[in-house]
């Protein structure tokens, strides 16, 4: 028998980061069995001391504090990218999901250590902006109890002009999940003909997410307005399957693409950003030819995320960092 040291459990009962100690003799094979996670108060992770990591964050699941620190720091390669120089939303649950939970977007309220302050002449007559553009800052950020992270469309490059576009399919009561995947195809269809490539995640809870990158060469007004005329357009051409009106009476048996995402300082939840509801869904950047075989838009969660990403050899959104695109010949074209 041998005696191994490793970091947890998977959900399918594998070992990570194992590392073998020795050789046992003295204890049979059959009175071994499997040891539970024992978490001391004020566990440290890194050089960061978690406090309260065995407060359990969705009683659902049981998924703790530490549970979700850990996925944090797990996935922060994966998850800078997307983070690093947006201004931010923080969605902080300090009593758990099931508790009351507020967003935090400036800096003048409580201080997140490690997060970049930007100044207020940033964006004048605001609070100060917050960024997430360290590892750091992202594990510290889920210790002060924040679960979901939210991005802007812009950076602090050029905070008045974003470089990408949101098509957020919420749908409504009785809207299948196989009915949000062919809108999700005909979302891509729509952009395909205006002559755009667009890149797909799960939103962690109902819906998909169609992300555009474009270059920053236009003000919000302009991008929400493009946004709002292929959405129209989408629900002028397929009545049946969509609806660009907002609310729950407006979107039954149909798929609601919101694109009021799209307006300046509205956020959207970031990619591998937990989500604060019962069974902790994740965001999560897919290929298009995975959206056959998705089973729901909380198939990857804080559980299980990190299993599946250890076996991804490649990231399927690699080429949507070089994208850019104009929206002046699709602004004609949908005109």
């Amino acid at each position: 028998m041998a005696e191994v040291e490793f970091a947890e459990w998977t959900p399918s009962n594998q070992v990570r980061q194992a590392s073998f100690k020795a050789l046992r003799s003295e204890t049979p094979a059959s009175e071994v069995r499997k040891e539970a996670v024992r978490v001391e108060a004020g566990a440290t992770l890194a050089a960061l001391k978690i406090t309260h990591p065995e407060r359990v964050i969705d009683p659902t699941t049981g998924i703790t504090k530490l549970d979700l620190v850990r996925y944090y720091e797990s996935v922060a390669d994966w998850m800078l990218p997307h983070l690093a120089v947006r201004p931010v939303a923080l969605l902080r649950a300090p009593d758990g999901i099931g508790g009351e939970a507020f967003f935090q977007k400036h800096a003048e309220t409580t201080k997140l250590p490690g997060l970049t302050e930007h100044p207020a002449s940033l964006w004048p007559g605001h609070g100060r902006l917050l960024t997430v553009d360290s590892a750091d800052a992202l594990i510290g950020a889920a210790q002060l109890n924040v679960v979901e992270f939210h991005t802007w469309n812009s950076t602090t490059v050029d905070l008045t002009h974003p470089d990408r576009i949101i098509f957020d399919l919420d749908p409504g009561e009785g809207v299948s999940w196989q009915h949000v995947q062919e809108a999700a195809l005909l979302v891509q269809t729509l952009l395909g003909e205006l002559g755009l490539a667009a890149w797909l995640k799960t939103s962690g809870g109902k819906g998909l997410h169609v992300v555009v990158p474009v270059a920053p060469e236009f003000d919000y007004d302009v991008v929400k307005a493009f946004s709002r005329a292929a959405v129209q357009h989408l629900a002028k051409t397929l009545p049946q399957r969509f609806v660009a009106k907002s609310g729950p009476s407006n979107r039954k048996d149909k798929v609601f693409v919101d694109y009021l995402r799209n307006g300046i300082a509205q956020t959207t939840a970031a990619a591998f950003s937990a989500r604060a509801r019962p069974g902790m869904g994740v965001s999560m950047p897919v290929a298009w030819d995975q959206l056959p075989q998705l089973k729901s838009a909380y198939q990857w969660t804080v559980r299980n995320a990190r299993e599946y990403l250890s076996f991804r050899t490649n990231d399927p959104w690699c080429d949507f960092w070089s994208t850019t695109q104009s929206l002046r010949g699709p602004m004609e074209h949908l005109s």
